[in-house]
């Protein structure tokens, strides 16, 4: 049974939707004022994984995920542009829609933008007013925490103790320091609606509240987003609409972890922050490859980690799934022996219940990908022993239904494989830029420069010291040189007589 970790009770819980085999879905989306960085990238593949895995699951999901297309640095960036928001959002909308569509990220059901739910946002306010909840400034409307007794339970904060640790506005017209505003009054060359409390437009907090009601009723199953996002825009997310219906808000509140660059948390001032469009444009693979290896490097780790971005990672990333391509490009030629198409099937059912449990144990994508390298290998070993051709087919088609689950292993062709060298991005501390980088192992035996085209008598060379290694039991150095071949787009298949043969 699916059991996941909720933020909301602190501890992994069994699930169980609200209407049997439907689940509600709402994450937070992006405030659409410039292109998407690979942190989003990383919040958008978790959900899409997540949403994936529901519907393999059997399970109908309606799945919102909004547009903040109202804020104040949107209408900062179309002043310095001299252009309407309207111009900038829909710019940074079709964008996002690009680099999602990269990622193989699958739209949500609903995608709703803020604008388009004034109606719903002054309507919530005016209950929250009507309630004692929020109180007016001249023209500003307030939510009061200290009226919400529960405040502060998604984040574990104690009201008294928030102040100290959030960034709050100095304000003398709040009654709290940490009440937030529901609504803005307008200001000149800023847009606005009309509202009982005069022009302005709403608080971020207040949108997604608004939104997720009307796309998925006051109590819905699931809400997600970034790790960042549990205070304050979650935690105030839950006063005003548990505050405003007298209801639970959301049942379970999944949040993922940072990206970290170099093993430092990505960020603007640190100069390593940089976009996804900039990994593609950079990339010297296809863009379905380039989209399929970052989706793989992004889902390798626990969601709710920390993530490192690093050339090493990209790289293993793509070196993995080169192997998943050669076999199942080796899959497609001709067999007729059958003496291992039973140990085969046994080997994918065994795959199916593991990776079944990996998922069914808080989405645990890692322990997944290692169920399907496992199955990899054990197919290769079968191969090696005989498979008739239509095991062959099973074996793929099973790949591509459990792959389907994490989006990746779709393709028929792999275009890295068979390259001449190996390529993959490579993030440098300290600057934004990209950089895409030949990745040549140090090895001391056989090392030839990646330019360097090798000869069949050096592969066979290498190949020859890599066997005298693995059988010294001198395994790093035998993987090094493997490495080493790799990077010159040769591919090493060992088979089970203890020999190995090599192909580029």
């Amino acid at each position: 049974m699916l059991s996941f970790y909720n933020q909301l009770t602190g501890k992994k819980e069994r699930f169980e939707s609200l209407v049997p085999k439907i689940v509600k879905m709402y994450v937070c989306g992006v405030t659409v004022y410039d292109y998407c960085h690979i942190g989003h990238a990383r919040s958008a593949l978790v959900f899409d994984v997540i949403r994936r895995y529901l519907e393999f699951s059997g399970y109908q999901v309606e799945f919102v995920k909004n547009f903040t297309d109202v804020d104040d640095k949107i209408i900062k960036r179309a002043n310095e542009q001299g252009v309407s928001c309207e111009t900038i959002t829909a710019k940074f909308i079709d964008a996002y829609d690009t680099d999602m569509g990269r990622l193989g990220i699958k739209r949500a059901t609903k995608e709703p933008k803020a604008t388009e739910h004034m109606a719903e946002i002054i309507e919530l306010v005016d209950r929250l007013m009507q309630k004692g909840l929020a109180y007016e400034v001249a023209g500003d409307v307030y939510f009061q925490v200290d009226q919400y007794q529960a405040y502060g339970r998604l984040s574990k904060r104690k009201l008294e103790d928030l102040q100290a640790g959030a960034r709050v506005e100095v304000d003398e017209r709040k009654r709290h320091p940490m009440d937030f505003a529901l609504w803005k009054s307008s200001k000149p060359g800023e847009p606005s609606w009309d509202s009982p409390w005069g022009p302005g437009r709403p608080g971020w907090h207040i949108e997604c509240s608004a939104m997720s009601i009307k796309h998925l009723g006051e109590t819905f199953d699931i809400h997600g987003g970034g790790m960042d996002l549990i205070f304050p825009h979650h935690e105030n997310e839950i006063a005003q609409s548990c505050g405003a219906t007298g209801k639970e808000f959301a049942r379970y509140w999944i949040h993922n972890g940072f990206v970290q660059i170099n093993q430092e948390k990505m960020s603007k001032s640190l100069g390593n922050f940089f976009t996804i469009r900039e990994i593609f444009e950079k990339s010297k693979w296809p863009e379905a490859e380039t989209g399929e290896m970052l989706r793989y490097f992004l889902i390798g780790t626990h969601y709710r980690s920390p993530l490192d971005f690093s050339d090493k990672s990209i790289e293993e990333a793509k070196n993995a799934l080169n192997g998943f391509y050669d076999l199942f490009k080796r899959l497609k030629e001709s067999e007729y022996r059958a003496t291992a198409d039973e140990g085969m099937i046994e080997a994918i059912e065994r795959c199916k219940v593991a990776f079944r449990e990996a998922m069914d144990d808080d989405f645990n994508t890692p322990v997944a990908i290692a169920e399907l390298q496992r199955l990899k290998s054990d197919i290769n070993k079968f191969m090696g022993q005989g498979l008739s051709t239509e095991a062959r087919k099973i074996a793929r088609v099973e790949f591509q239904l459990l792959g389907n689950n994490l989006g990746l292993l779709q393709f028929e062709k792999w275009q890295f494989v068979g390259k001449s060298r190996s390529g993959g991005i490579v993030v440098r501390p300290g600057t934004a830029s990209l950089t895409i980088t030949t990745f040549a192992p140090t090895v001391t035996v056989g090392q030839v420069s990646p330019e360097t085209e090798l000869s069949n008598e050096q592969i066979e060379q290498q190949i020859a010291e890599r066997l005298d290694a693995k059988k010294k039991k001198n395994f790093a150095q035998a993987d090094e040189i493997r490495k080493s071949l790799a990077s010159h787009g040769i591919i090493i298949e060992d088979k089970p007589d203890g020999t190995s043969r090599w192909k580029r």
